[in-house]
């Protein structure tokens, strides 16, 4: 897909993801009920009633991919794929939601032979957007209301590794030891911690160097944000440093566990 329509589908996930997030927020401020999900995992009104927004506006902007969205995986409706199709996560961090901490997120992501090429990821109560095609940019703007103008728009670049020592986030709700060895192997001067797919922003925007997730994810988790990470210029790899990819069905659509990196060149040389 050329690198313009790429930016385009990354602006239409990223209008879909902003109004979505107006329903989300309705439900946030007047509260709902939570119940567990086969896998465990809570859901709430604000999950369903957000990828209801989000699928309806895939079928009349893009029709004719199939999408792959976490509730309808839920209910067993998962239709089949082959090169492209599109993974949506209503509402990434049900339990930042639950916790009313701010940091949960819609991801929409297009994927295109395994890998994510266009991404929106959109935090309604920070009002902070980020998406990606060939290009990454955030800005700000309000649950439900139109794109800023590009005037508007910060172009999203990774730093280099930083001499003086690099800055990682984790996440906020999943800590576990194996995150803490691999830290332990590089030269990690600060710690972060944050919700959702805002550490795959955090990476993009420059604000830390490693995002390493041991702690089970599913592919809806992560294709957005890294769509959006790509885009600024960095790259995620599994643990052997082998290609990340999407469309994993045999699995499920389980993830491995994978390393986040904002300088892609560090991330090849790294010895971890």
């Amino acid at each position: 897909m050329n690198p313009v329509r790429c930016n385009e589908i990354a602006e239409i996930f990223a209008a879909l993801s902003v109004k979505a997030g107006a329903v989300i927020m309705e439900v946030y401020g007047r509260g709902c009920a939570f119940r567990m999900k086969s896998d465990a995992s809570p859901v709430s009104e604000a999950d369903e009633l957000a990828e209801e927004v989000v699928l309806a506006g895939l079928a009349r902007e893009i029709p004719g991919i199939p999408v792959i969205a976490e509730e309808s995986v839920a209910r067993g409706e998962v239709p089949p794929i082959s090169g492209t199709f599109i993974l949506v996560d209503p509402l990434d961090g049900t339990k930042e939601f639950m916790c009313k901490n701010g940091e949960f997120t819609v991801n929409i992501a297009l994927i295109s032979d395994g890998v994510p090429i266009a991404g929106a990821v959109y935090a309604p109560a920070l009002g902070k957007l980020w998406f990606g095609g060939a290009d990454a940019y955030q800005c700000a703007v309000a649950p439900g209301a139109a794109l800023p103008p590009r005037s508007e728009w910060c172009a999203l670049k990774t730093r280099p590794a930083p001499r003086d020592g690099l800055t990682a986030v984790v996440s906020r709700s999943h800590g576990d030891l194996a995150t803490e060895a691999f830290l332990a192997k590089l030269p990690v001067n600060e710690c972060r911690s944050a919700g959702s797919s805002l550490k795959f922003c955090l990476v993009a925007e420059g604000l830390a160097d490693v995002y390493p997730r041991f702690a089970p994810t599913m592919e809806w988790d992560t294709a957005a944000g890294e769509a959006v990470l790509r885009a600024a210029g960095g790259k995620m790899l599994n643990c052997d440093k082998s290609a990340f990819l999407y469309g994993k069905t045999p699995e499920q659509y389980r993830n491995p566990s994978f390393i986040a990196w904002g300088d892609a060149a560090y991330a090849e040389k790294a010895a971890v």
